[in-house]
């Protein structure tokens, strides 16, 4: 599997590795969404750490963006950890520029600072 997610502390971790499947992707915001149904008033500040990554599945349809326009706002903050030579794809995958919720980047030696930077 190329996702994982946990919660620690406050704190959603999201932890994708290999290739980034789509179905995968859709299970972890299914999930998420049912979150935000049953609290309405949950705000999610997100960790994203990728690992190794393989890029983005192909051959499926990539610009499904529902899930950001119904719930982009209860997002309240991402860090992502990344290799730095990912670091321009990977912040527009995930909506950097686009986004109302402050986004960072930060390299894999660096995780702990980005987890001081969520808060």
């Amino acid at each position: 599997m190329s996702i994982t997610t946990q919660e620690e502390n406050g704190l959603s971790i999201l932890r994708i590795t290999g290739q980034l499947k789509k179905s995968e992707l859709d299970a972890v915001q299914a999930a998420t969404a049912k979150d935000f149904i049953a609290d309405p008033k949950l705000k999610l500040k997100l960790l994203i750490i990728v690992e190794d990554f393989k890029g983005w599945e192909a051959d499926v349809d990539w610009s499904d963006m529902s899930f950001y326009f119904e719930y982009g706002e209860k997002i309240a903050k991402i860090a992502l950890v990344a290799d730095p030579k990912r670091e321009t794809e990977l912040m527009m995958f995930i909506g950097s520029g686009i986004r109302p919720a402050p986004m960072k980047f930060f390299p894999p030696d660096k995780i702990e600072q980005a987890r001081e930077w969520l808060g």
